[in-house]
């Protein structure tokens, strides 16, 4: 019996060629650069928009601060004080959550009363979790912002 289907030549090998190893590790190469550089500028702009968060945060806890007193008569001895209940008069809490405890960058806010300047001091230390810095590391202080 014989095949009804004409036979076919095989493609000359140019036609046939696809990427050599040398063109994929340099479309390799290039996608990962470009992914560098995108990838460093998303993370510069969330540790920006987290000091920003930290900052709206700070006034928060401030303003649940204020809250106690006015509930209690007294300022928070501990800032737990907004969250369980001390057991003083007054207390219509809770004023906030633990977790609101913390800022944008996983720190403890700081809190002491009676503050230097004011009734109280609160503080976030930004990304770098230590006092002064700059840009993203510098602390965030309740009423000097």
């Amino acid at each position: 019996m014989r095949n009804s289907r004409p036979f076919r030549r095989p493609a000359p090998r140019r036609l046939q060629a696809g990427m050599t190893l040398i063109e994929i590790i340099i479309v390799i190469v290039l996608i990962g650069g470009v992914l560098a550089v995108v990838g460093s500028q998303i993370f510069a702009n969330k540790d920006k928009a987290n000091h920003k968060l930290a900052k709206l945060q700070v006034d928060t806890v401030a303003a649940n601060i204020e809250q106690y007193n006015s509930d209690v008569g007294e300022y928070p001895r501990t800032l737990e004080d907004l969250t369980t209940d001390p057991q003083l008069n007054g207390w219509l809490g809770p004023y906030g959550k633990a977790k609101d405890l913390k800022d944008p960058f996983n720190n403890q806010l700081q809190y002491a009363v009676p503050g230097q300047d004011g009734d109280f001091d609160l503080i976030s230390y930004g990304k770098d979790k230590q006092p002064g810095g700059s840009s993203v590391d510098a602390d965030i202080r309740y009423g000097q912002q």
